[in-house]
């Protein structure tokens, strides 16, 4: 009979080593197919529900890119949420989400589709039905104040980058609880106008309409970010319209000279947006934040990366070890700059982890030629540090 129960152990035990894992699954809705990107975490625990995170991809791109891109699995697994980067569809043979302005001719029912995905995925694993999460990318930004609009009852905070708001969804928008807000946008952004347009709203007007609804200050508080890359051609502040109901706020980094980019991958480095979504995210579920109070001033505690644009694989070197990259993105070379990088390696590998340059670099201001890679995303890799960039045509 001993023997009997140490064989049972042997055989129940693999089952309790967790790993982290990315799964490509599918759900059927409205008769079609539906795909999705899902990471779990090493820390996921059946037994305690976990936050979620939805991150939708932007206009012709896709699921596979932007968790690439984001880096959120990384800060999963650090902050201990799962996160499902959904699938568009195509128009026209053009990925995308359903959100009304440019899109007005698709018949697909994505507010349908995330519903149903969160059904499903609250079958198969534990989630925090208070902590739901939405933020993406342009087209994915929309899409995420849709949700917050239409879907509010499941949805406790967004974040949109370079996204914005349809009159459709403006002018239908029905939120049924306060609902924070963050916003990070380009002032020249060229493809989500930040004056806006007739399929979208300004970015002014995006602000207004939460900051009424959340009844915040009318007034913001504006901090200057430091400019500590001076290459990128754009620089930073954060807007906070605080005091909302439920302790919600409004948060907008406003990129002056920045353009349709995510931050801290190409564009603006001296944020890192997938840092300042979770910090932001995290803080609130569906009923506000844990810790208001009546008469409570509300605050954001963000706990920002000193370098955000860092990444970092291994015990933090020296300060005066971390380099930046510049341009980024490039098309032919990118430039290393940081101090006693002389003689250090340097890998360049794609964002699976396939090494496909590498060599020595010979100073404090050394090039690396980037010609022959493919448009892409990539990790550039020197000692214990690795930094993304972009390689564009």
């Amino acid at each position: 009979m001993k023997r009997h129960y140490l064989i049972l152990l042997f055989i129940v035990l693999p089952f309790f080593a967790n790993a982290q894992e990315t799964i490509n699954a599918t759900i059927t809705h409205d008769g079609q197919e539906r795909a999705y990107i899902m990471y779990v975490p090493a820390s996921y625990n059946p037994g305690t529900a976990s936050p979620l995170l939805l991150c939708f991809h932007g206009y012709t791109s896709s699921a596979n890119t932007i968790m690439n891109y984001s880096g959120f699995n990384n800060i999963a697994d650090t902050a201990n949420f799962i996160v499902v980067y959904p699938q568009g569809t195509l128009l026209n043979g053009t990925t995308h989400w359903n959100v009304g302005g440019w899109t007005t001719s698709s018949t697909m029912d994505d507010l349908g589709f995330t519903n149903a995905l969160l059904d499903s995925i609250s079958v198969e694993y534990t989630i925090d039905s208070s902590k739901v999460y939405s933020t993406g990318m342009s087209n994915g930004g929309f899409m995420s104040f849709l949700l917050a609009c239409q879907l509010s009852d499941r949805i406790a905070a967004i974040a949109s980058v370079t996204g914005s708001m349809t009159p459709e969804t403006y002018n239908s928008c029905d939120p049924q609880h306060p609902t924070p807000v963050l916003q990070i946008h380009g002032t020249a952004d060229g493809t989500v106008p930040y004056t806006g347009a007739s399929w979208t709203k300004s970015i002014d007007q995006v602000l207004e309409y939460w900051v009424g609804f959340n009844n915040t200050n009318a007034s913001s508080t504006t901090t200057d970010i430091e400019n500590t890359s001076t290459n990128d051609g754009s620089t930073a502040e954060k807007i906070i319209y605080s005091e909302g109901d439920s302790c919600s706020v409004v948060t907008h980094y406003k990129i002056t000279g920045g353009d349709h980019t995510w931050p801290g991958v190409w564009g603006n480095m001296d944020i890192n947006a997938s840092v300042l979504v979770w910090n932001f995210l995290s803080q609130f579920d569906i009923n506000g934040k844990a810790s208001c109070e009546e008469g409570q001033e509300d605050s954001e505690e963000e706990e920002e990366e000193d370098d955000p644009d860092l990444v970092f694989t291994g015990a933090a070197e020296k300060a005066e070890d971390k380099f930046k990259v510049y341009p980024n993105p490039s098309n032919s070379f990118i430039t290393v700059e940081g101090k006693n990088l002389s003689s250090y390696k340097y890998e360049v590998s794609s964002v699976d982890g396939k090494v496909l340059l590498k060599g020595s670099l010979k100073n404090n201001n050394h090039q690396i030629d980037i010609s022959a890679l493919e448009l892409d995303v990539y990790i550039l890799k020197i000692g214990k540090q690795s930094i993304k960039f972009v390689k564009e045509d």
